[in-house]
């Protein structure tokens, strides 16, 4: 977007990665809701494609805001009139430095994973987000416990109702044949591959796309499809390597069956976790999907930068950050504005692409001295994504966050073919979980925008017999 609209300038693309995302087939589905393709290019293409940029292979050792300056790893220094930072967010491990203890969050960490899950018999996946939920859903041929905080699975997507409804998915033996992948792949130039150096744990890459999975072989050493079992209030309150663990002369579990009682496991496991609800599982590996913290360390040492609760970069309704000229985007900051009462700020793929477009927009406009209104995107929190073979969209407030008890909810749910959720407030719609081919996105999504007072319909909103869409155009 820069280097469209500033073409005379150089534009630097400081980035520790050698490839880098770029974003195709995108498709506008509605007025907010996007879809679009994630794909590792090598960085050349950009250069080929706007001579303009330049990409400067590196990470960034410092920051110096007051001389407009930046020294990379490398030992290089830059000078920049505006810095945009958009380094993203990293994984929050529960344990760093185990070897046993995975993080998935960019292709290297996911090909790893998928290395080890071939030798595997169990593993434990610790989270309950968008990548545990795909995670435990994918993985074939291998115990896998998974341990969550909540009460129902993927909280951050969904409610207990909605978990209801996915759950027969992950104990179905039979999978049915994939529905067409329409969104993110990430694909690797066969000759980028060779050529990649497999990055350290405590090194970054590039977050995944939505699709991560497609194209791993997530395998483990059984013939079985799906085995979960679902360890529900729980957190892990200790890590013991097998070594450890003989020496407590504690007894770990077998994977748990229908029956109440539990066996002693006399298989040896390379590693063990104990819960807090006291049960204690040996596994080959554990999974950690327990959420991101924005990359800010390279950057705040030194420089006086406004940081939000989470700890990302606070930045205003035009992406600056609270230091002159220095703008920041994506998961590394947090939205300090006053927000519109169906959008809230969710560190995800579509987001990332929307700040990052409209910041570049608000470095454009503040260069040429123009104002800026703030973005449509931010109107109304709205994503699509794919859980279970589902087609998901969530819109608005759609776990009614922030609405306190003056709300209610509405449902509609077929058994194995969609699910669908209203949040209303004051006979407004505030949010809607969509879940299947339900082709209720459009016109949920303008009766959010239009705040619309929807009391006269009462039930008949969800009446599958009623055509809504007709009601509405």
């Amino acid at each position: 977007k820069l280097a469209m609209e500033f073409p005379s300038e150089d534009i630097l693309l400081v980035t520790a990665s050698p490839v880098i995302k770029a974003v195709t087939n995108f498709k506008q589905v509605s007025k907010t809701l996007e879809e679009f393709d994630v794909e590792e290019q090598p960085s050349s293409l950009l250069e080929k494609r706007y001579p303009n940029i330049q990409v400067i292979q590196s990470g960034v050792k410092q920051l110096k805001s007051e001389e407009h300056k930046i020294l990379t790893e490398d030992g290089k220094e830059y000078m920049y009139e505006k810095l945009c930072l958009c380094a993203g967010a990293k994984p929050k491990l529960i344990l760093e430095g185990n070897p046993y203890v995975l993080g998935i969050r960019d292709t290297d960490s996911a090909q790893a994973f998928q290395k080890n899950l071939a030798q595997a018999e169990r593993i434990i996946v610790v989270g309950n987000g968008g990548i545990a939920l795909e995670l435990v859903y994918e993985i074939e041929g291998c115990e896998v416990i998974w341990a969550i905080k909540d009460k129902a699975i993927g909280n951050t997507f969904f409610d207990a109702g909605a978990a209801e409804f996915l759950i027969p998915k992950l104990t179905a033996e039979k999978r049915e044949t994939e529905i067409a992948c329409k969104r993110t792949k990430y694909t690797m130039e066969g000759k980028e591959k060779k050529e990649r150096p497999v990055a350290a744990p405590d090194e970054l890459g590039s977050a995944l796309g939505p699709d991560w999975h497609e194209g791993l072989r997530l395998k483990g050493t059984k013939e079985f499809s799906h085995k979960v079992h679902i360890e529900i209030l729980c957190e892990v309150k200790q890590i013991f390597l097998q070594q450890e663990f003989l020496q407590l002369k504690r007894t770990s579990l077998t994977f748990p069956k229908e029956e109440k009682n539990v066996a002693a496991d006399d298989v040896l496991w390379p590693i063990y976790v104990e819960l807090t609800n006291g049960k204690i599982y040996g596994c080959n590996f554990i999974v950690s999907a327990t959420g991101v913290v924005p990359n800010v360390k390279p950057f705040i040492d030194g420089n006086n930068f406004a940081l939000g609760e989470d700890g990302g970069l606070k930045v205003d309704e035009h992406m600056h950050t609270s230091i002159a000229d220095i703008y920041a985007a994506g998961d590394i900051c947090t939205a300090s504005w006053e927000p519109s009462p169906v959008w809230h700020q969710m560190r995800l793929w579509t987001q990332a692409r929307q700040m990052g477009w409209y910041a570049a927009k608000c470095m454009a406009a503040d260069t040429l001295g123009e104002s800026i209104e703030l973005d449509f995107c931010f109107e109304l929190f709205a994503h699509v994504t794919k859980f279970f073979n589902y087609k998901v969209v969530v819109l608005g407030k759609y776990n009614a966050q922030g609405l306190g008890l003056n709300h209610e909810l509405m449902l509609r749910c077929t058994k194995g073919q969609e699910y669908v959720k209203v949040v209303m407030q004051n006979g407004r719609m505030m949010g809607a979980v969509l879940i299947g081919e339900t082709d209720l996105e459009e016109t949920f999504e303008n009766l959010i925008l239009n705040r619309m007072d929807l009391s006269a319909y009462g039930e008949d909103l969800l009446n599958p017999n009623i055509d809504i869409e007709d009601y509405f155009d």
